[in-house]
């Protein structure tokens, strides 16, 4: 596609508003951006983009346009719905999903895409808000080697770690895979950390001494220590009803895959219970609040 004009970034959330922030700081074009809610827009219009009246007008005025949508049904609506991207794109756009989205979707999508000649790749993005604040994300692409090849400068400003994963759609099933393996960890871990407590050990003793064995992992590092340890379950990160979708998506993956997988079940489960007790918007590791008998 040569030198890229314009980028544009649709959806400016938890985690697209600081990867826009890294793409829009690392100078790599400029940037249009649009989302529904204004205040993210404004606060990236004084780093210095632009902000768009619409899907259409990013469409319209750049050549990769980034995703960073809450799920497969806002994915596609905004590339396949009215008004959206692929009825105002044009040949050779680049359209990057960066959400966590069912891999029928992101494979769906694709070809519509390219029956326009314009070009899909998904790009779910691992690891926490913090990381997407400072720019080392996790990110699994799924798209041909060209276009990996294309898009890696943009993802390298938002991430340390950048894996190709293999066609459209390989991307969104390692990250569906990495999320259903976190969520059942996190289970786990409250179960461990109840147990421990009520055996008559020092709940951050009980995680210390974990971490020093072969219990350790990223949940309790991060999940157990900075969540469940203090109690700290804000509103706005990683949210169980968002983390029930993506176990919801892994699960069907593994229905298409003929796989059975009761761990997944169990996490759902424990999940769908958290949410139903009110704790829907709070950082998943509220599950904590269930596994203990609190309602």
């Amino acid at each position: 596609m040569g030198n890229v004009d314009t980028i544009g970034f649709i959806g400016l959330g938890v985690m697209g508003e600081p990867i826009c922030r890294n793409m829009t700081g690392a100078e790599l074009g400029p940037m249009v951006v649009f989302d529904l809610a204004a205040e993210p827009v404004a606060r990236l219009e004084a780093d210095g983009t632009r902000a768009a009246a619409s899907v259409a007008e990013v469409a319209k005025a750049a050549n990769i346009i980034f995703l960073s949508l809450p799920g497969g049904v806002e994915v596609e609506k905004i590339i396949l719905g009215p008004d959206g991207l692929l009825e105002h794109g044009r040949k050779g756009q680049i359209i990057v999903d960066m959400s966590t989205c069912p891999v029928a979707i992101a494979r769906k999508a694709a070809a519509a895409l390219q029956e326009k000649g314009m070009i899909f790749a998904d790009a779910p993005v691992a690891r926490t808000r913090q990381a997407a604040i400072d720019g080392t994300l996790s990110i699994m692409v799924g798209s041909d080697e060209e276009t990996f090849e294309t898009l890696r400068p943009y993802l390298a400003a938002a991430a340390t770690d950048i894996t190709h994963c293999g066609g459209v759609g390989t991307g969104q099933v390692l990250k569906l895979l990495n999320n259903m393996l976190l969520i059942q960890s996190v289970v786990a871990l409250g179960e461990a950390l109840t147990i421990g407590e009520r055996a008559g050990v020092d709940r951050a003793l009980l995680v210390e001494t974990l971490s020093k064995g072969s219990a350790d992992s990223f949940a309790l590092r991060n999940h157990v220590k900075k969540a469940m340890l203090p109690r700290e379950f804000p509103v706005g990160a990683f949210g169980t009803d968002y983390a029930t979708k993506d176990i919801t998506y892994a699960l069907e993956l593994a229905t298409d895959a003929r796989v059975k997988s009761p761990a997944g079940e169990l996490a759902k489960e424990m999940l769908e219970k958290t949410s139903a007790a009110g704790y829907g918007a709070e950082y998943f590791p509220v599950l904590l609040k269930l596994i203990e008998g609190e309602r």
